[in-house]
């Protein structure tokens, strides 16, 4: 069984954690995950950075140019990710633009993702039906899920396919905007997570964009099964360092 499926059988609300992998420092991706992993977080997305990022907000596009000019490249993080599995046993899963894995060639992604022990991936541009089409048999070939965003304007015949063809969990996004941390969620956030979760979808949702404190954590997961942090995460760690991450996770939950 995918380690997503296992961890969305434990009877709690789940917390998954975004950072760009070779941020702050080119070496720090290993250290992030493991303090991640000591500090109780279910789930670790780890962005592969790209130049163009259009569905991220300002911090998270400070972060994967450092990153880029640190150095790091995507046969860089598979390098630092070889061994990981000796040391994390959460799920892990790669988010990142379709064009570098294209670049890297999609098959020997796939194949270096399912040797090094990575569980799924998020690509914003890649349609689900495009996806569907030609790619799904070879992601199932390598037991990769790939998990698909809808926003409140994802109209609800698209939510459903969606729901019919990905595994793992669906991302739905907070809000129509790009990612970026808030303080609190507006009723226009709360109606769109009800009405998802009476929808009655199969497959298990996660928030994500605008999390970023215990407040906006608890209000995702009210409706759904866990919440993503990215940006302020990363803030945190452009302020505070790895050393610290346990304060910001003690801080959610």
């Amino acid at each position: 069984m995918n380690r997503i499926d296992k961890k969305f059988q434990e009877d709690k609300k789940l917390l998954s954690i975004y950072f760009s992998a070779g941020h702050p420092n080119l070496e720090d991706t290993v250290p992030i995950l493991k303090k991640l992993q000591a500090a109780g977080v279910d789930m670790v997305e780890i962005g592969l950075p790209f130049s163009d990022p259009l569905a991220d907000g300002p911090t998270i596009q400070e972060s994967s140019t450092k990153a880029l000019r640190n150095g790091m490249t995507t046969e860089k993080l598979f390098s630092q990710l070889e061994n990981i599995r000796e040391h994390i046993d959460i799920p892990l899963v790669l988010m990142g633009y379709f064009n570098p894995m294209m670049q890297y060639g999609i098959e020997k992604f796939c194949q270096r993702c399912e040797a090094i022990g990575i569980d799924g991936l998020i690509i914003p541009d890649l349609p689900v039906d495009v996806y569907h089409e030609e790619y799904k048999t070879l992601f199932d070939a390598h037991g990769l899920y790939n998990m698909f965003l809808i926003t409140p304007q994802t109209p609800e015949e698209r939510i459903r396919y969606i729901d019919e063809v990905s595994n793992g969990f669906i991302y739905m996004v907070s809000s129509a905007s790009v990612t970026g941390a808030k303080n609190t969620f507006g009723q226009t956030q709360t109606d769109y997570f009800d009405r998802i979760a009476k929808m009655g979808l199969s497959t298990p949702t996660v928030v994500g964009f605008g999390i970023s404190n215990a407040e906006t954590y608890t209000a995702a997961t009210t409706h759904s099964k866990g919440a993503i942090i990215g940006s302020a995460f990363i803030q945190f760690l452009e302020n505070e360092g790895v050393d610290k991450i346990n304060q910001f996770i003690s801080s959610i939950r």
